[in-house]
């Protein structure tokens, strides 16, 4: 495979790059009446506007070539095929067919898949009536109220995402947590807010090994058992599993009727349209999970139908595209005008850092591009009182993303409308900036001495020419968040693709592992002899000084 920076419209957009430098955003959409059109298009609910780009008609031609030239329309072919992308693994990637609801057949190793995804879906939605009509009760005949999503990575930033996200459809007297980091911290605080009587666990782990996940079950269990009495029976009412470790689900004391499997074509950070969504449709209602599928499966046929050039995803991860590796743009901050959408942004650090944070193409040859970009966020407004400063006048160019949805679940006097102000005003102050003669006229309107001019003109400058797209819905409702989720998925695989990477797997999480498995026997003291690097040597070394003075003060 010809390296993607050798090919031809890769060229014409590196002299495009160069010959546009002197170009402003402004100076585009004065020589173009029709800029907003080209550069928008509309699908499953979603409108999204990527005018406000330093990038031209010319550059995105190429950039469409460019999609072309990297085999993009068959990898889009090949992914829904169940074709086996995921070529270090040897795996197919088929999150799509867990939301289809054309009545498509997708085949893995020349089987089936369907009926086994639907299977699962149904049994989802039965025990999401037994538990919300009260048929399935806790031990002590209490209706399950209350869930705790143990988990980690995917199974714990999805489900959590999306729940905190359809808030204003969480069902009447129901309460959700999320248990992920392996810190007794983050365990302790939730159990104190439990009653174990109306507390049903989900522990979230395809392998029913991972280390955090399983040491949080385990003391999540041991705190059941000791407020249910010791009742061992009373575990199999308590606790549900997302897995596919049938023995050791049992063992736990889970009973299997309660288990509910996924497969090895669903990645982590794609899971959330799985069995992984078990914690989302409990607090929402199954109706509203499907509805969320639907959304996503909304999106899934406009990517997979659409030409590449009236392709949502496929112009938003173009642009992407243009502004990491042309406009050298290496961070990209994500950044919702909706406080339901707050964690939003951790859950796309994923998708998108894990997926596209490789050095290396899929035949193993060292990229000679930048591939994925550092990506951060935080809910409008409050980022402009935290980290706006640096995207208004730092010495980075970092891309945004606005989204926003014009009507609220919670209309409260004007705060709505001051809310789309804002989230109109911050890509149109980073497009158009401020220059000097402009802001010395404003001072001297002041009344500002002309010596504090010269002093104040510099500090008040702003640049502009920062890249932004903006996207619309008209609400945040399980539809449109569905949309918006895959839309993203599907700009990350667009740009995996172009980078000529493989964007579904993650072996760089592992080695920290492996790592630390050797280094807890002797944190536990088990053993002594394992020989570190001399600055990990003389950390554990201090840390079992510390808390072997711990213990001691504890004795007296």
């Amino acid at each position: 495979m010809t390296p993607i920076n050798e090919t031809a419209p890769w060229q014409a957009l590196s002299q495009l790059a160069h010959t546009g430098r002197v170009q402003s955003i402004a100076s585009l959409f004065d020589a173009d009446a029709d800029r907003v059109a080209t550069f928008s298009r509309e699908a499953a609910g979603l409108f999204l506007d990527g005018s406000k780009n330093r990038i031209s008609v010319a550059a995105l031609d190429q950039l469409f070539a460019l999609a072309e030239a990297a085999g993009l329309p068959e990898a889009i072919k090949a992914m829904v095929n169940g074709d086996k992308i995921n070529v270090t693994e040897d795996r197919a990637v088929l999150h799509v067919a867990l939301r289809d609801f054309a009545h498509r057949t997708y085949h893995v190793d020349g089987e089936p898949v369907s009926p086994a995804i639907n299977a699962v879906r149904q049994r989802m939605a039965d025990f999401c009536t037994a538990i919300h009509r009260g048929t399935h009760t806790g031990y002590t005949g209490k209706p399950l109220t209350t869930v705790v999503n143990i988990g980690i990575g995917g199974s714990d930033l999805g489900p959590l995402m999306v729940t905190e996200a359809l808030r204003p459809y969480w069902l009447g007297e129901r309460t959700s947590h999320f248990v992920s980091n392996v810190d007794g911290q983050h365990l302790t605080d939730t159990l104190a807010q439990l009653d174990p009587e109306t507390t049903l666990f989900i522990v979230a782990s395809k392998t029913f090994t991972t280390q955090e996940t399983m040491t949080n079950a385990r003391s999540a269990r041991a705190w059941f058992l000791e407020k249910a009495g010791g009742d061992e029976q009373a575990v199999a009412r308590h606790f549900a599993a997302l897995s596919t470790n049938e023995r050791a689900v049992t063992d736990f004391g889970i009973a299997a009727e309660n288990m509910f499997g996924f497969w090895d074509w669903v990645g982590g950070r794609y899971s959330l349209w799985s069995a992984i969504g078990l914690s989302i449709a409990l607090q929402v209602g199954f109706d509203r999970f499907e509805a969320l599928l639907k959304g996503a499966h909304a999106m899934d046929e406009h990517f997979r139908s659409a030409p590449l050039q009236e392709n949502m995803p496929v112009l938003l991860a173009l642009i992407g595209i243009w502004n990491r590796n042309f406009e050298g743009c290496s961070a990209h901050a994500v950044l919702p005008y909706d406080q339901h959408l707050h964690r939003f942004a951790a859950y796309l650090q994923q998708a998108d850092m894990e997926s596209n944070g490789k050095a290396v193409t899929q035949s193993g040859a060292p990229v000679a591009w930048a591939t994925g970009p550092v990506v951060f966020g935080e809910p409008g407004t409050n980022g402009q009182h935290a980290f706006y400063q640096l995207i208004h006048q730092g010495t980075d160019t970092i891309a945004c993303d606005f989204i926003a949805a014009v009507n609220s679940h919670t209309p409260l006097g004007d705060h709505h409308e001051k809310l789309l102000a804002n989230f109109l005003a911050q890509p149109k102050a980073l497009m158009l900036g401020k220059d000097e003669a402009r802001v010395r006229d404003d001072l001297a309107d002041q009344g500002v001495p002309e010596n504090e001019i010269d002093r104040l003109a510099a500090h008040r400058t702003f640049p502009g020419n920062r890249p932004t797209n903006s996207i619309l819905m008209d609400r945040l409702s399980p539809e449109t968040l569905g949309a918006l989720i895959a839309l993203y998925e599907h700009k990350i695989f667009c740009q995996g693709v172009i980078w000529q990477i493989n964007s579904f797997d993650q072996w760089g999480v592992e080695l920290g592992k492996v790592l630390a498995s050797e280094i807890l026997p002797a944190l536990k003291a088990e053993v002594t002899d394992v020989t570190h690097d001399p600055s990990t040597a003389h950390l554990l070394a201090r840390i079992n000084q510390l808390r072997d003075g711990q213990e001691n003060n504890n004795e007296d």
